[in-house]
């Protein structure tokens, strides 16, 4: 149980996973969270550091798709409107088989080929490792400060501590 709740890999920032390491590690397909994995939640469209590196996904073969726990469907929409990508509001991760896996078949990919990009090990590293894809985790741009974030943040420590001793990281 506990493996499927620690991440098969850990970013620094969203952009430091290249095609190439998705390549390179069997990952032709990768789902994102939006919130603070990409973007912070009051930026309303993607940057050019977001469009550079999601073209360069592209451009490599790399599908992607958006799968957020955002109430908002016009968030999402909003942030897609430039890139047109498969984009999913009110997922319910980490509980989202159904739109995981509508989002894979969108896609034409299969979930062993597949990884799924958060901030949060409770939501996005248990709803890729619970469906079959590797987990990549990658801190918050800009964390939420009330209580209910600062709980979850708490639990995490413990996991992450595991994985860094795991991989030799500190």
């Amino acid at each position: 149980m506990l493996k499927k709740l620690l991440p098969d890999f850990y970013f620094e920032h969203f952009y430091d996973v290249t095609p190439e390491f998705l390549a390179e590690n069997g990952i032709d397909a990768l789902l994102l969270d939006l919130d603070n994995t990409l973007a912070p939640y009051e930026q309303a469209e993607p940057d050019e550091r977001i469009l550079l590196w999601l073209d360069s996904l592209k451009n490599s073969g790399i599908a992607y798709a958006f799968i957020s726990n955002n109430s908002s469907s016009e968030r999402i929409e909003i942030f897609n409107r430039t890139i047109g990508a498969p984009a999913y509001a009110k997922s319910g991760k980490p509980l989202a088989k159904k739109t995981i896996d509508k989002a894979l078949a969108k896609l034409g990919r299969k979930s062993n080929g597949a990884a799924f990009m958060g901030d949060q090990i409770f939501t996005d590293v248990w709803a890729g490792k619970f469906n079959g894809m590797k987990a990549i985790l990658v801190p918050p741009i800009k964390d939420k400060k009330n209580l209910f974030f600062r709980f979850k943040r708490a639990l995490e420590k413990p996991l992450l501590k595991i994985y860094f001793k795991s991989n030799d990281k500190h």
